[in-house]
């Protein structure tokens, strides 16, 4: 199995930054891709971004784009996600995610493995 654990949320003023780590644990090497969602009080968890592992193809959530660019180093098993130009609206709890199968990576349930979430703040 593989384990995944953020790092990184914060509170910071509109207009700010901020990274988020995640660091995946276990069997690594059956890692596909790796994802970030979010999940703001009463809403459902939505996508960010997500990265295949070998080929680096990213994926981002038009909301996002321009503005969140997601990373992966491979030799620390750990996948960022820079975060600019953040506005209230990206205000949520982050969540990290792993999978081990091929598929879009776009929607929870193409992951496996999940972080416990780290919370992001942003202050108009």
């Amino acid at each position: 199995q593989v384990q995944v654990q953020e790092s990184g949320g914060g509170v910071v003023q509109a207009g700010g930054s901020l990274r988020l780590s995640c660091a995946a644990s276990g069997r690594t090497f059956t890692i596909y891709g790796m994802g970030w969602f979010r999940q703001a009080p009463g809403k459902e968890r939505d996508f960010v971004a997500a990265i295949r592992w070998n080929s680096r193809i990213t994926y981002y959530n038009d909301s996002v784009k321009g503005r969140f660019t997601i990373s992966r180093d491979n030799a620390k098993n750990t996948v960022y996600l820079q975060m600019n130009s953040l506005q209230p609206d990206d205000t949520a709890v982050y969540y990290c995610a792993a999978t081990t199968n091929w598929n879009q990576m776009i929607v929870p349930a193409d992951y496996s493995s999940w972080g416990q979430g780290t919370q992001v703040a942003i202050s108009s």
